[in-house]
Order: structure tokens, then C-alpha cells, then sequence
């Protein structure tokens, strides 16, 4: 009889991930345009647990586009612009194969709606894209990862307009013939299905525009959605072999209790987190979300030729994850609304630490679509301290990723396949949601503070050297 592995697969992808906007910085360089991220402002009056890049309006992009006394850490971030070389070189120590980073949209078409590519842009790719594959890393590419040009923000209500797809579609065309020889892996939008706490960041859409936000978000998604079908179409014409996948934030809620309107609360919440992986793993509009848009009074427009383009699928099948919430029927009155599960430990951050959680997702998530799975982004922020001796001893990564690494193999007994893990931000780098250095991921310590004091100088940390193990045992050892 077959046995499901006990082990991870011989050519496992090991890797780590970053976002472009959030560790490249040179955020007016090589002919940049300004992006949605570089708008995001830091400040230290606000209660950690409680920032985040929610709605913006058409005033706040005015004041951060004049403003000469805000932090905004995301401009210059950890400069990996002028760094990736000794960057991907200390990485690659790690033994790691694998590298997610994005490209930045706005480096490629500064304003967005040109209709030639900032060729200053495309050569630093260039240079990227080798310098990871010869540090022996498979890239893995993300596309648009709240890289948006703002231009198409303030002139075109970002993804709410449907001219965006013609945009982003130009925008893929341009990457995919420049890197059909050098990219095998690209994942299209990141974390597709955050369109609450990574809202303008994510769709672009000031939240003045519009008169139903709601609605303008579940339509700059659909529209989004399309423009990332009609993109797989296009690389599977420039280079059948490229496996273009899909990303979802993990958003999976677990019933508060064992109620049966708190179950069905949280089955009906959760369909809405599938929906966007519905559509782009098996190619058309599942039925729940009707019921949906109609209870909420949400009217999608469909182009002509939507529900035939929405018919090209995602190859594999990609998340990140950090932690689990949960959902009763009252709560779920709301939509998105879930809560932390207040039996589990929490990092500094407020976020639930769930290392079973991960293994319950995977199995969920490849019985819905049976096609192999990624996991992009996994990881704790956590205050990390130099030391008297200049020595970083993280131990509380260790044992977090640990036990993460430990529930993916033991999805991989239960039958799932997994071909790939990234732990997020394995060099440190501007918080996405908050905008700080001092929240930290990094197997490498950047010497830089949250008001950008520093001499951003890399140490390796403890888990640096776990990481290395982890790699070279193929996961056999931790």
C-alpha cells in the first residue's frame, strides 16, 4: 500500500522572503515613481497593537506627498537597493535555495499608465535576478506587493477602475518576456485577499472617492482578479514551463465554540476569505459569494469577457501565515470580523502563536484545490537585543519557527504537498503594518532604528545559524 513521505521532499525550496518597498528604500532613485507604501508614515503616539494601513484619503496622500517632518522608513528602508549583493551573500551562508522578493511597480512605470517600461528600473532587476541565481537561489517573484505607482491612485481610483487592468496586465507583459529565461515561480498579487488591513496599500482606492467603500473594494478586487487571470494567460504564451501562483494572507477563523450558529458563523466568514482562491484556482465565481453580495448590498460589474478570462487558473498554490483567530455568530454580523483566541500565547504584537493552526490550514487548504502548495511568508516580530559581546540570541525565533516547521512535515505525512517554505523577512526590514525596524523577523540584525538612526550595519543572529542546520538536514534537524 502507498505511504504518504514522513519527510520533506529531496528538493524542498528553503527559502526566506522580503518586499521590495519595505527593504530597498532609494525610493527616488533610477527614475521611481512614488508607490502606495511610500506614503506610509511612521509615528510612536499610536498603541502598537492597534497600527495598521487601513484607509486613506485623497487629503492624506496630498499631506505625505508635501510633508518634511514625518518618518516615512519605507523610503529608505534598509537600502538593500545599494546592498543586495552583500545582502544575498550573507543569505545565501544559510544555505537557503529559494528567494522571494517582489519588484517594485513603480521602478518599471513610475506613473503606472505609461506605455514604456523605465528601462533604469528593468536593469536593476536585471541585476537583482542574477545576483540571486547566482548565490544558487531559486527567485521567486512577486509582482505587486503595495508597490502600486500612487499616480494610479490619485488619478484613477486605483484598482476600482477597470483602465487598471489594462495597466497591470502591460506592467506583467513587460517582466514576463524581460525574465521568461531567469524566473520560474511568480506569484501575481500579494496576499490578494487583504483588502481591510492592508486596504489602500493593497487596491489603492482613497476612501473618499467612492460612495460605497465596501462595494468600490469588492469590485477593485474582482477587477484585480481578472487582470491576474489574463496575466497567467499571457506567460503561459511567452513560457509554458513559468508556474504562476496565487497568494492568500491565512485569514482561516476557527468557531469560538462548539455552537452550532458559531460553526456555521464561521464556515459562511471563512467562505468569503476563499472566494479570491476560488476564482483563481478553479476558475469561476463560487456561489456563496451571490449570497453574499446581496445581504451586503454589493453590486460587482462584470466586463464582457470576464467570466471566460477568469478561466485560467493558478498553477500552485501560496500563503502566508502568522496566526488564527476565531468567530462566534454575533461577531460574524460583521464582515471580516474575527477575534484572537485568548487560550493561545501572543507575541509583543498581539498575535496569536499557533504552530497547529499552520497544519490545519495546509490540510484545508490543498483538500479544497489539490495543487502543490507554498508557504510564503511565516514568521514572529519580536524586540530583538545586541548584547555586551555584539551577539543577538533570539531563541524565542527558534523555538516559533520550530514548532511551525514541525506541523509543515507533519502535513506532509498527512498527504499535503508542500514544495516550499519562506520565512518572512529573513534580514530584517521595515514592518509592512506599522512601519518600525524595532519589529523584527530577521536571521540578520540591520543596525537601524524606528526614527532611521543607525549604521545599518548586519549581524548574524542565533537563529542565523539554526536556519543553517535546518537547510543542510533538509528539515531533518531542528
Amino acid at each position: 500500500m502507498k505511504k504518504n513521505p514522513d519527510h520533506f521532499p529531496e528538493n524542498f525550496l528553503w527559502g526566506g522572503a522580503i518586499a521590495a518597498n519595505q527593504a530597498e528604500g532609494a525610493y527616488i532613485e533610477g527614475g521611481k515613481g512614488l508607490c502606495a507604501a511610500d506614503i506610509n508614515r511612521f509615528t510612536d503616539k499610536v498603541n502598537i497593537k492597534n497600527k495598521g494601513n487601513y484607509e486613506v484619503t485623497t487629503e492624506d496622500i496630498e499631506f505625505a506627498i508635501q510633508d518634511q517632518e514625518g518618518i516615512y522608513p519605507k523610503r529608505t528602508a534598509i537600502d538593500f537597493y545599494h546592498t543586495y549583493k552583500e545582502d544575498l551573500n550573507m543569505l545565501a551562508e544559510t544555505g537557503m535555495n529559494t528567494f522571494r522578493t517582489s519588484i517594485n511597480w513603480a521602478r518599471i512605470f513610475p506613473m503606472g499608465d505609461e506605455s514604456e517600461p523605465n528601462e533604469e528600473g528593468l536593469k536593476f532587476y536585471d541585476n537583482l535576478i542574477d545576483e540571486i541565481r547566482n548565490n544558487g537561489m531559486e527567485p521567486l517573484i512577486t509582482v505587486s506587493h503595495y508597490e502600486m505607482p500612487l499616480h494610479l491612485a490619485t488619478e484613477y481610483n486605483g484598482w476600482y477602475n477597470r483602465k487598471t487592468i489594462e495597466f497591470f496586465v502591460r506592467y506583467c507583459e513587460v517582466l514576463f518576456n524581460r525574465y521568461k529565461d531567469k524566473v520560474k515561480y511568480w506569484i501575481l498579487v500579494n496576499q490578494i485577499n487583504l483588502i481591510t488591513f492592508e486596504s489602500f496599500n493593497h487596491l489603492g482606492i482613497p476612501a473618499d472617492r467612492v460612495e460605497n467603500l465596501l462595494e468600490a473594494k469588492y469590485q477593485g478586487a474582482h477587477n484585480e482578479l481578472i487582470a491576474c487571470a489574463r496575466a497567467t494567460k499571457i506567460a503561459k504564451e511567452i513560457n509554458p514551463g513559468m508556474q504562476i501562483g496565487m497568494m492568500l494572507f491565512d485569514a482561516i477563523s476557527h468557531p469560538a465554540t462548539c455552537k452550532p450558529e458559531d460553526v456555521l458563523a464561521t464556515v459562511k466568514r471563512n467562505q468569503m476569505e476563499y472566494y479570491f482562491s476560488d476564482i483563481l484556482m478553479r476558475g469561476k465565481y463560487p456561489n456563496y459569494a451571490y449570497r453574499f453580495f446581496e445581504e451586503n448590498n454589493i453590486n460587482i460589474e462584470f466586463g464582457e469577457h470576464d467570466e471566460e478570462d477568469i478561466k485560467q487558473t493558478a498553477d500552485f498554490f501560496s500563503f502566508s501565515y502568522y496566526y488564527t483567530r476565531i468567530t462566534d455568530a454575533e461577531s460574524a454580523k460583521e464582515v471580516n470580523s474575527a477575534y484572537l483566541n485568548p487560550q493561545l500565547q501572543a507575541s509583543d504584537w498581539g498575535w496569536s502563536i499557533d504552530p497547529i493552526g499552520l497544519r490545519t490550514a495546509l490540510n484545508v487548504y490543498y483538500d479544497r484545490y489539490q495543487k502543490p502548495i507554498m508557504i510564503t511568508e511565516n514568521g514572529i516580530g519580536a524586540y530583538d537585543k545586541v548584547d555586551e559581546y555584539g551577539e543577538i540570541h533570539d531563541l524565542y525565533r527558534i523555538d516559533f519557527l520550530k514548532r511551525h516547521i514541525e506541523q509543515i512535515r507533519e502535513a506532509i505525512k498527512d498527504g499535503v504537498e508542500v514544495i516550499g517554505y519562506y520565512p518572512w523577512g529573513p534580514i530584517d526590514i521595515v514592518s509592512c503594518s506599522s512601519s518600525e525596524m524595532s519589529k523584527r523577523y530577521g536571521f540578520i540584525y540591520v543596525d537601524k532604528d524606528d526614527y532611521g538612526n543607525g549604521t545599518l550595519e548586519r549581524k548574524r543572529k542565533d537563529s542565523f545559524y539554526w536556519y543553517q542546520k535546518v537547510v543542510k538536514s533538509n528539515g531533518r534537524e531542528l
